[in-house]
């Protein structure tokens, strides 16, 4: 396995890892939206053989502080600590560009979802503290939690 990145053209490989979640990434519109945003934003990727097999797409909103606007490992591959790769990477290249904080939105404990519970879990696992929720800020129905880590 190796992590490659940030500047990558794998969008098709990409959304094929997401693809492969449909618990997280079950709608086409926000599927596709992150998906593109490979082909923008910087992106690693961990791959086998060439192949993706996890991706972490970072937004860098002001120079002290970034943001993970997708991160994804492929279903056959969940579970085998992927997930820590590669955002271990992600903050170890953010620090060399001076980022001291890391924050990432997800869904709200508000809503009763397992599989957003792992999610919340494993950002709490890597560091991640929440730092307020917005009921509304994507839909009433999405209630969102944003989670901030220091780097």
């Amino acid at each position: 396995m190796q992590v490659v990145g940030p500047e990558l053209d794998i969008r098709a490989q990409c959304e094929a890892i997401l693809r492969s979640l449909p618990e997280w990434f079950g709608i086409e519109e926000g599927l596709v939206h992150y998906a593109d945003a490979t082909l923008q934003l910087p992106t690693f990727a961990l791959t086998e053989k060439r192949n993706a097999v996890g991706f972490i797409s970072l937004n860098q909103h002001f120079p002290e502080s970034s943001e993970v606007h997708c991160m994804a490992v492929h279903r056959e591959h969940r579970g085998k600590g992927f997930g820590r790769v590669l955002l271990e990477h992600a903050e170890h290249w953010l620090r060399g560009r001076h980022t001291r904080f890391l924050q990432v939105k997800t869904v709200s404990a508000s809503l009763e979802d397992a599989a957003y519970e792992q999610t919340r879990g494993f950002y709490a696992r890597m560091g991640f503290v929440p730092l307020q929720e917005f009921p509304e800020l994507w839909d009433p129905h999405n209630p969102c939690l944003q989670m901030i880590k220091g780097l």
